[in-house]
Order: C-alpha cells, then structure tokens, then sequence
C-alpha cells in the first residue's frame, strides 16, 4: 500500500481526482486499491513549553535563565489529538510500503510534516518519498507523485525548518521572559495596567521598531519652507516653462542662500535673484532627444500582490493570502508563498498551455480581447532569454501565474476572489506585450551661465500598457519643468503636456529665446509617510527600507525579514497583542500607546533586536542551512552564543 498525507483535507481530495481513485471515505482518510489518503490540518505537533521540562519553569524566574535546552521536547496539540492519531495509525502500518508526504511545498510545510513523522514514528521499512509541486491541477500532481524524490533529498530544508523554530521559540521565551521580569514593573504603570508581559519576538520587535522609529521621525518632523524659480521661456511657435537648478558657473554656486540645488531659503534672496536675471538673453545650450522604451513590470510573487492588494481593495496581507490560498486548492493559480517574480527554464517552455488554458475557459471580456490582440499582431511567447525567466532567482517556487484550468470553480467564487485573480492574469499576460515607448526631450536655457531645465515626454507606443491600463496620470504624458514639486501646477499642465512637446521638439541648440516671465514657486520639505499594511511587506523584504521602485528592489534584494509566507502573519499579530493598529479604510499603520512603550523598553535595553539588518542576517543564515552553506551546528551554536551575551549584559545592567 502507498499512503500520501497532504496539508489539509481540500487537498486530498484533489490528489484523490487525480489518481482517479474510486476511494472509500472513512472519515479522517480515504482509501481504494493501493491508495491510502489522509491529511494534516495544520499543525498537529508543536514544541513544549518549558514546564514541560521542569514544573518550576513555570515561574519566571531570572535564576532559571537563560533557558536552553539539550534536547528540545514536543507534543501533539490536544485539539488535533485525534487526527494525529489517525495519521500514526496509518503511518505504522505493516502493509505500507510507501509514504509520500505532499506537505505545503515550502519550509513550514515541510516542519509541519517532519514533525509529525518524528513523532509518529513510521513503518521502518517504508520508503519515504517527497512530492514537491508548484500548483494543484490534475497535471502537476501527477508529476509530482511520478517524480518525488527520496524525502532525504529535503532535508536540508528540514534543518532550517527546525532552526527557524527553535530561534523564535528560544528569543520568545528568554527575552519576553527576561524583559518582564526587569522591566515588568515600570511597563504597567507606564500603560496603566496591573501587570504588564514584554513580548518579544525575532522578526515581530523588529517590524514593531519599524512602524514605530517611523512614527517618531513624522512626529518629529519640522517643515522648510524654500522657493524654486521657473522660467517661462518661448518663440513664434509657443512657450514652455524651465526650472533653475545651480551649476559650478552660477553666481549661486555654493552660496549660503541656497536651500538646496533649486531652492533658496528666503523669498526676498530669490526676487532679488530674479531680478537680476531681467532682460538678459536666453539661450538653448543643449537638446537631448531619446526614445525610451519600457518593460513590462516582472510577475507577482506573495509580498508584491499583497502590496497590489492593498493599494487596489483595501484588503490587508492576511486577507490577500487567504484569497490566493484558495485560488491555488482551487486550481486556478500557482503556488502561493513564493518569493519569485520569475518563471523557471522548465515552465517557460510550457506557457502556451496556460495562455491556451485561459483563452479558451476565462470568459471575461476584456482578458479576452487582449488574448485576442496577442494572437492578431502575432505576439511572440518565446520568454526564454528575457528578464522573466532566471532559474538562479527562483528558490522553491517560481512567480504566480495562473494555470489556464479550474474555470469549473471559477462562477462560484466570490467577486473580490475574481477581481484578485484578473490582478494576476493581467500581470501574467502584460509580459507577452512589446515594451512601452516613449519619446523624450531634455532642454537646457542658459542666461549669463545660470541654467534652467525642461523635460517633455510622451507615449508614442502603449505596448504592454494596453493590458495593464494604469490610471490617466500614469499614461498622460508629461512635459512639466524638470523636478517640479508643486503637484496642482502639475495638474494644470497636463492638458498642455504634449504640446509643451512639439514645442521642445522644434528648438535648435544655440536658439534665442524670449523671456515671457519668472515665476516664484513655495515648496517645503515633506515628511516620510507612514506605512500600510501592503507596502510593509515590501520594506520587510527589503530589510527595513521602504523600496517602490520595483528594479530597484530587484537588484537589493536579500533575505529581508521574515519570509513570504509569514510577513502578513507577523503583522496580524502585532495588531492582535495590541502593539500596532491599522485604520479600516486607508490600512495605515500607526504603533499604539503600549507598542511605543514597549519598544522604548527594548530600545533601551538591546537596540539591536529593532535593527532589521540583524534580523535579515539571522534570515540569511536560515537560507544558508537550507541551501546546505553551513552546517545546522554552526548556525545553532551562533544563535546560543548570541543569546547568552545578551542575557550576560542586561542581568549585569540591572
């Protein structure tokens, strides 16, 4: 008999289709013919607090600290008592001869499963096998079954699984343990409460210190006011407005008048500046012409639909997992907590069959007249060679596309599930689009060796535009004075903005220009913004730093802070102990009056667990386990020597 244990009960029942298995329901599995069935529901298994070892830890107590021990113990949780019961049954069983564990495909997924094994303690002379699929169509659980590997070839990851454990369990309970006893006291009067637990988590202080060190720099931010100065400089054939940016020849250069490159500090400096340039001839100096031409933007992995999510519904991380979560049991998308934004070599080569899939079950209009457009100018789907595919930046799954099947659960969805599922087909179809292109124009004006600046841009070729369809402020083409800050003159010049174009078009190098006038334009320094729910997730993978810029983010990329699969989790935490909280409506996050105290405590006490860097380090030594960098010893010898002298400092301070 071959025995498969999946995830969750939804699960098996797909691996049951795919086998097309005339299976016998008995409750807590399903067997038929050589099948055996059964699931886990989450975790089944969990490490033991430390009274488990001795009754007195129980009691915090700083003699009985720092607490680590030899040998980790853990238990089956008592609410999935039965289930778990189940599963050892069938594990043990003599006439099994193969067991296939089909856990999540990820790190958690794997924990989860091996816990369950070290405790169940399977049919010695049962070989282990483990299937690794990237979505749950008929087709790629078939492959995986016909393809597991020997579940040794996992153990690697296994090893991080159970240090990445062990570290939250082992800072969890020193540190939260250790802050409250020496610092308990204060906490609850400060917060007016009776008594008070310092909760410390690896990556949960750090994202707390996150939300609250940019709370204090908007609180603590003071304002600067500066004025820029326009120029208005024209022909026969119109005008166009210029900004004034310093230069080494500017009689400005380096003056201490200056706010910065563009800005003076006072008005009366910049009227009088503007006065002295009255009546002096302009002059075209230089013309830079250029086309751009733009990408498509690079699939979504977990943390980039969250933020999508957020900015388009509202919706906060949590949520957007649980939509994409069941959009893949339902056959629709790929594997949800991926890290990637690109396909592998192997899947590139078999995309047709999704973009087939989709044009012939999704019926939604508008995906169907891009599929349509694609085939009509012939659109190429070779992505082999483009920034897409890249096999050295997927670690276990690539980027979620959709599968092109499952349109049979399609209708019965909820209509928020469908708009996120169009999110991710548009994202998936936009990278078979020819690249935006644009054509630019750079204007430098020269009066007396003081230089100003305009910029003309316009679209000349929507490309991958026409299926992504930003908003008009994103598409209208913009020939605005370089850099310029006000956002209502912005507004005002867009109706203009392409023919501000034609006219920079037409000038020639060493062209004089009219001067019409100078304009004085108000411009402060603005404060950073606070974070939402969505863009969180993209400063945590980012190590603390907020990055939009998508490329940009690519080429930083590490091991951020915490994983795809658990950053949202992080963050429904925080609100849930009352650390953070997250308006309704705009999914801003602001730290509470306890979560500020509570990272002044920390602060106070060891900074250093506020500092995302350290966090991403600890990350970066997980992945290294489980890319077989360094041995789990060396990691977990690391992590107590770290422990011990931080407890060493804080019981000296006190």
């Amino acid at each position: 008999m071959k025995l498969i244990i999946t995830e969750k009960p939804s699960v098996a029942r797909e691996f049951a289709k795919a086998l097309k298995l005339n299976a016998v329901n008995k409750g807590s599995y399903m067997e038929s013919g050589e099948w055996i069935i059964t699931w886990c529901v989450g975790h089944l298994v969990t490490m033991s607090y430390p009274e488990k070892y001795d009754e007195n830890l129980k009691f915090w107590r700083l003699d009985t600290l720092p607490f680590m021990p030899k040998e980790y113990k853990y238990e089956v949780i008592k609410n999935v008592s039965k289930q778990f019961d189940v599963v050892q049954k069938l594990l043990q069983r003599e006439d099994i001869t193969e067991i296939y564990n089909a856990g999540d495909s990820g790190r958690e997924g794997e924990y989860i499963q091996r816990l369950v094994f070290m405790m169940a303690k399977p049919n010695p002379k049962a070989k282990m096998k483990r299937v690794w699929i990237d979505s749950q169509t008929e087709e790629e659980i078939l492959r995986g079954i016909r393809e597991a590997k020997d579940m040794s070839e996992y153990d690697s990851i296994s090893d991080s699984a159970y240090l990445r454990a062990k570290e939250d369990y082992l800072i969890g309970i020193n540190f939260s343990r250790l802050l409250t006893i020496i610092y308990g006291r204060r906490m609850a009067s400060k917060i007016n409460e009776e008594k008070a637990t310092i909760a410390v988590g690896r990556v949960m202080t750090c994202v707390l210190g996150m939300v609250v060190s940019r709370e204090r720099e908007i609180k603590n931010f003071v304002k600067t006011k500066y004025f820029k100065i326009l120029g208005e400089f024209g022909n026969e054939k119109g005008s166009f407005k210029a900004e004034w940016k310093v230069n080494e020849k500017s009689k400005m250069f380096d003056s201490a008048k200056l706010y910065n490159e563009s800005g003076f500090k006072k008005e009366e400096d910049a009227k009088a500046f503007i006065a002295d340039l009255a009546g002096k001839e302009a002059v075209v100096t230089e013309i830079k012409k250029n086309k751009q031409k733009v990408n498509a933007p690079l699939l979504f992995d977990l943390g980039e639909l969250q933020n999508e999510c957020t900015k388009r519904f509202k919706i906060n991380p949590d949520e957007t997992l649980d939509i994409i979560q069941n959009l893949y049991e339902k056959k629709l998308l790929t594997y949800p907590r991926t890290d990637a934004k690109v396909l592998s070599t192997a899947i590139a080569k078999e995309i047709t069959k999704n973009l087939n899939g989709l044009a012939k079950g999704y019926k939604d209009l508008e995906v169907q007249d891009d599929i349509k457009k694609m085939i009509d100018e012939k659109y190429s789907t070779n992505l082999i060679k483009t920034k897409y595919v890249d096999d050295k930046k997927i670690t276990d799954h690539y980027a979620i596309i959709p599968t092109g099947q499952g349109f049979e659960n399609y209708e019965s969805l909820p209509e928020l599930q469908k708009k996120v599922y169009k999110v991710v087909v548009k994202r998936f179809l936009a990278i078979f689009y020819p690249p935006a292109e644009y054509n630019k124009v750079n204007v430098t004006v020269n009066i007396e060796n003081e230089t100003f600046y305009a910029s003309g841009k316009v679209c000349i070729n929507r490309g991958y535009l026409d299926v992504l369809k930003p908003e008009k402020k994103e598409e209208q083409s913009t020939a605005n004075a370089q850099n310029v800050e006000n956002s209502s003159e912005n507004e005002e010049n867009k109706d203009d903005a392409e023919d501000n174009l034609e006219i920079l078009k037409t000038l020639k190098k060493n062209e004089k220009l009219g001067v019409k006038n100078f304009e004085l334009k108000d411009a402060e320094t603005s404060p950073p913004t606070r974070y939402n729910s969505g863009n969180i997730i993209l400063a945590m993978r980012s190590a603390g730093k907020l990055i939009e810029d998508e490329e940009l983010r690519e080429q930083i990329k590490g091991d951020g802070i915490g994983t795809a699969a658990t950053r949202g989790e992080i963050i429904k935490k925080l609100v849930r102990i009352q650390y953070i909280q997250i308006n309704d409506k705009t999914k801003v996050i602001t730290p509470t009056i306890k979560g500020e105290a509570i990272y002044d405590v920390i602060n106070s006490s060891m900074p250093d667990m506020l500092n995302p860097e350290l966090t991403a380090s600890w990350e970066k030594g997980l992945g290294m386990v489980a890319r077989k960098e360094i041995e789990p010893e060396v990691f977990m010898e690391k992590l107590e020597k770290y422990i011990n002298s931080k407890f060493d400092k804080l019981v000296i301070r006190r």
